[in-house]
């Protein structure tokens, strides 16, 4: 009786062994089946699949990163003493306005960060601090002159790089580059990365375009105005600028606008006064596109305010008929057109003998926003498509050796337990795939260290466990008692190293940029996916080998 118990005992912890085992195996099948689909779109297969799965299933994959397919690395500095420059202006400007309204006779000038308001009276200085409380008096003798207090000055340089980074953001999505990297970097820099582009030239103008939209009157009444040239050269700016200097009434300026001969295409500079009050900016735009000029066939930027700078466009016009009003960007006046009557429903173009391109990428910089301070480009790095193909198939050709050696070793060291252990690389390597592509993730030679870091920790794993299980069979143990003994004594060695890992993967991506967050990602996937192929994958193999019958020895 105690005999046939024990044989009844042996049956039922097999049937419960193969039923465990099963539904491992059916997870472990589900999670393959998922990082197939999930990584299917980086596969020659993916064009023949029909259209229904490419609209509802999984469609991007991985990217090749800047390093593996090409493009530009670039870094900017937004410039935050120049956006405190550009309110301090515009606080000038409103103050002028709020004096004016108050029927309060004063001079308001700029200079630098500095603004300078006279007469030095109770009547100035109440109407100015009232109004403004963000101004902070830093002298006060014959004149009153005000600075944007510290904090506020930090708040905007804050904003700026915020708003910067927002705003090329948008203008490359509309670029149309796929997978761009943008971050900033330290207080004011930011870093874009564009992998594959086809015009790193063009791509740079767009990005570091201020795009400061502005309208400003042109001032033909003025007497130096009849002195000024109709046309210069390029390159004799600076010298009429100098000449003219004591000429120009303090509240004008020389501005320059393009021109160039449709029969000979000489390209001279055409001398405007303009007033230097802004009438309005671009800040009131909602559309900006590109359209064609029936009469001369040539691309010119329609825009659209929003209602109101409608209003206030309408106002514009309406107070200026026949008189020239400038549109200018970022300091160059495109068209200068008479004002013929007032322009209501808020339209209006902008022209300067543009090309195609030159029309888009301006209609494109003009609906995704002004900068709110130029940037400067500090470092500007182009990787051929070439060195991106080298390190690719030199990447595939590391992988292909090492895997192959890896596999070899193991089978000869470990017997049919290495092969085991390599049905867990594989399993390894396929399921880290998968979850890269599920995630979109961009694929860089640092994370391809990643992948090839967390492969060698998948083979370590499975050594310390066969290195284990070796030492209980020496004790005497049964192979089934052995494999338990030795999971169950390495797993803690293994997870306290994966876990340990993971921590440093968790800071690298915290504080790290670009690449080694490429390098943190991959290496966490790898480290989390081979926890799992370890303790559960070769494991499940283990357990339906005992499970079928009652091995007496053991490969390994």
């Amino acid at each position: 009786m105690h005999f046939d118990s024990g044989l009844s005992g042996l049956g039922g912890y097999g049937y419960a062994m193969k039923k465990k085992v099963l539904w491992r195996f059916i997870l472990i099948g589900i999670t393959v089946v998922l990082a197939l689909v999930f990584f299917l779109p980086n596969t020659p297969l993916f064009q023949y699949m029909p259209g229904w799965w490419k609209n509802n299933m999984p469609n991007k994959g991985i990217t090749l990163g800047l390093d593996l397919q090409g493009g530009v690395h670039l870094v900017f500095e937004v410039e935050g003493d120049r956006a405190v420059e550009i309110t301090t202006e515009r606080m000038g400007q409103a103050i002028k306005d709020t004096l004016g309204k108050k029927k309060i006779a004063a001079e308001v000038n700029r200079s630098g960060l500095l603004l300078s308001v006279s007469p030095n009276s109770m009547e100035v200085r109440k109407a100015v601090e009232d109004s403004y409380p963000l101004l902070t008096p830093v002298e006060t003798g014959t004149k009153l002159v005000y600075k944007l207090s510290d904090r506020e000055a930090s708040r905007i340089k804050e904003t700026s790089a915020d708003q910067a980074l927002e705003t090329i953001r948008n203008r490359i999505d509309q670029f149309g580059v796929a997978e761009p990297t943008i971050h900033r970097q330290g207080t004011n820099e930011i870093v874009v990365q564009l992998p594959g582009i086809k015009d790193p030239k063009r791509a740079i103008e767009i990005i570091g375009k201020t795009a400061q939209l502005e309208f400003k009157l042109v001032d033909d009444a003025a007497t130096v105005a009849a002195e000024i040239p109709a046309a210069i050269k390029p390159g004799e700016e600076d010298a009429l600028l100098a000449k003219f200097a004591e000429k120009v009434p303090a509240d004008d300026e020389i501005l320059f606008e393009k021109s160039v001969n449709r029969e000979t295409g000489e390209v001279t500079k055409r001398p405007l006064l303009l007033k230097k009050q802004v009438l309005m900016t671009g800040d009131l735009l909602t559309e900006a596109k590109v359209n064609i000029d029936q009469r001369f066939n040539e691309p010119h930027v329609s825009i659209t305010f929003n209602a109101a700078g409608a209003k206030l466009f309408e106002d514009i016009t309406a107070a200026n008929v026949k008189r020239r009003l400038a549109i200018i960007l970022d300091g160059t006046v495109y068209s200068a057109p008479v004002i013929q009557e007032r322009i209501a429903g808020g339209n209006a173009q902008i022209t300067g003998r543009f090309s195609m391109d030159e029309a888009k990428d301006l209609a494109i910089v003009l609906r995704a926003g002004a900068l709110p301070a130029p940037v400067k480009m500090l470092q500007n790095v182009t990787v051929g498509p070439s060195l991106g193909t080298d390190s690719i198939e030199a990447g595939k050709l590391a992988g292909i050796i090492g895997t192959i050696l890896v596999v070899i070793f193991m089978i000869i060291y470990y017997k049919l337990s290495g092969v085991v252990a390599d049905f867990a690389l594989l399993l390894n390597i396929v399921l880290l795939l998968g979850a890269m592509a599920s995630l979109n993730a961009t694929l860089t030679m640092p994370g391809i260290a990643g992948i090839i870091l967390a492969i060698g920790m998948a083979v370590d794993s499975n050594v310390l466990m066969f290195e284990r299980m070796r030492d209980e069979l020496k004790t005497g143990k049964t192979p089934r008692a052995a494999v338990d003994s030795g999971y169950n004594k390495a797993f803690w060695t293994i997870f306290d190293s994966h876990v340990t890992t993971l921590i440093t993967a968790a800071v690298l991506f915290q504080f790290g940029t670009g690449p080694i967050k490429g390098f943190a990602v991959t290496l966490s996937l790898g480290v989390a996916i081979n926890l799992f192929t370890a303790l559960v994958g070769t494991k499940s193999i283990f357990d339906l080998i005992n499970s079928r019958k009652e091995v007496k020895k053991l490969s390994i």
